[in-house]
């Protein structure tokens, strides 16, 4: 792929770091999973139906801790598709692709071990190669829009250590979305808006919350059209008819916002089929202990008969609204109890982070955020557009986090908003970059920024000048703060502490069944 195939040191460096740090994360992993006893956690844990093997015991122990809470529902679904009502709130791609890396690139396994066990090593291996993918994504991305590629680079090398990391490594979603949508972005940066919906599609194939990239689409578009009519304002050149340029936007805007919600739509459709349709007769194909588990836990199977689940009978049969709102009770300030005060502070340092950063950004760039960035700078018209975090190309990534900040904090169970922010927005990478690289004074000893001096003369669809990232240093940022840690400044202590902490809390509390974000 283009994205690891350029002769860049820079972008061999982050994929070096992220694959270091995915095996440190493996290894700490079955550390912590064999010196630590298991919590007895009222989570989803469907019985095994085959005896385990001598390798199949081995991995469960090797692996077993990336296994839990809604490990076991990927993993399940990957195993026997989606046999209870609740399985329909994690979306298809991605246990389809742990299944097909099982089957096909694991088949020689199959005689040393149970699908399951297959399918467990299947999600660590993906996972290992998407999170890799989207740290080069990453940084990919802040060359062009941040200028700089020394904030890129830092901001690529902290996604290495995230506060979500035992996500990004556990069998969940979190890494081939983040994949995907730091993909999007980056395409649609140089001016693939196709190929960038195409990856955006395919990322709300693999969690609910790629709807919102959608955004991405109508403000591209809408600023393409915004400074076609500025320059056609004030130039000779003849150009389309007004009606023509709004129809040719909104119809593009239109079918690749459409292209984003399907997968979205072809799901809700299948669990409708699945779940709602007249005598299917599939109950009869689900286990005996299955049964069972679901009549002592509550659970609705496929094929039951009977009482048709409410949903079915609504308007817009939406499955995965009515499971959030019935097995987890989200919903608008639901999450607002007393009881519910240790999960606000596990998320307090992501929500801190996430409110800084749009301050910050407002505050440097108030008119750009009063007309939404849709008025053509004299700074751009000059061909010298400011770099860094508050340069004007950030002002979507912030929108972008803010919603999903603003959405986790007052409508989803608050301890989430860590992983989701963490693998849907570059904003809290680029913004510690960013406090680093103005703060540290053991950074400036790097020498000047590289900020780009001569941009390519090609624009992307935002408006931005697709700059080069090739010049500078090589030494990992965080690695040096590391080793010198008792020198560098308290803000930076800070950062490196949410990071690391999360980093190393999560393995030891997540791989144990111990409740985490």
């Amino acid at each position: 792929m283009e994205l690891v195939s350029r002769r860049d040191p820079h972008l061999r460096e982050v994929v070096r770091f992220a694959v270091c740090c995915r095996a440190l994360t493996l290894l700490l992993q079955a550390l912590f999973n064999l010196l630590i006893p298991d919590h007895a956690a009222d989570a989803f844990s469907p019985p095994r139906l085959s005896e385990p093997g001598l390798w199949d015991l081995l991995l469960e122990r090797l692996l077993g801790g990336l296994s839990r809470w809604d490990a076991e529902h990927f993993l399940f679904i990957a195993e026997r598709g989606y046999l209870y009502e609740h399985n329909c709130a994690f979306f298809p791609l991605y246990p389809l692709s742990v299944r097909a890396v099982a089957e096909a690139a694991l088949w020689p396994l199959q005689r040393l071990l149970r699908l399951r066990s297959r399918l467990l090593l299947s999600a660590i291996l993906l996972n290992s190669l998407f999170s890799a993918l989207a740290a080069a994504a990453l940084y990919q991305l802040g060359c062009l829009v941040l200028q700089r590629r020394r904030v890129a680079f830092l901001a690529a090398v902290l996604f290495s250590v995230s506060p979500a990391n035992v996500f990004m490594a556990a069998a969940y979603s979190e890494s081939m979305f983040a994949f995907l949508a730091f993909s999007a972005m980056w395409q649609l940066e140089k001016g693939q808006s196709w190929l960038g919906g195409l990856l955006f599609s395919l990322a709300s194939g693999v969690r609910a919350n790629g709807l919102i990239n959608a955004g991405f689409i109508l403000y591209s578009h809408g600023k393409c059209f915004a400074l076609q009519l500025q320059v056609g304002s004030g130039s000779v050149r003849k150009l389309p008819p007004l009606w023509k340029q709004l129809l040719s936007v909104t119809s593009s805007a239109v079918l690749m916002c459409a292209g984003i919600f399907l997968p979205f739509a072809l799901f809700q459709y299948y669990a409708y089929v699945r779940f709602c349709g007249p005598g299917t007769g599939l109950e009869r194909t689900v286990p005996e202990p299955l049964l069972q588990l679901a009549l002592a836990k509550g659970y609705r199977p496929v094929g039951r008969s009977g009482v048709k689940p409410p949903w079915c009978s609504r308007q817009f049969p939406v499955v995965y609204s009515y499971i959030q709102d019935t097995y987890w009770n989200v919903g608008f300030l639901r999450y607002f109890e007393l009881r519910q005060i240790p999960h606000f502070l596990l998320a307090l340092p992501v929500t801190l982070l996430g409110s800084w950063a749009a301050w910050t950004y407002v505050i440097a760039n108030p008119q750009h955020c009063l007309t939404l960035g849709l008025e053509r700078r004299k700074s751009e018209e000059e061909g010298k557009p400011r770099a860094g975090f508050c340069c004007p190309g950030v002002f979507v990534y912030v929108v972008h986090a803010t919603v999903v900040l603003a959405l986790g904090f007052f409508c989803m169970h608050v301890q989430v908003l860590t992983r989701l922010l963490g693998s849907c927005s570059p904003i809290p990478y680029w913004f510690s970059a960013h406090l680093l690289q103005e703060h540290e004074p053991l950074l400036w000893s790097e020498g000047t920024d590289d900020q780009t001096a001569a941009p390519r003369p090609e624009k992307s669809l935002l408006g931005k000048s697709a700059g080069s990232c090739r010049k500078g240093t090589l030494e990992n940022p965080v690695v040096r703060l590391l080793l010198k840690c008792r020198l560098i400044t308290p803000l930076s202590k800070c950062i490196l502490g949410f990071f690391l902490s999360y980093w190393l809390l999560g393995l030891i509390l997540h791989c144990n069944f111990l409740p985490w974000t």
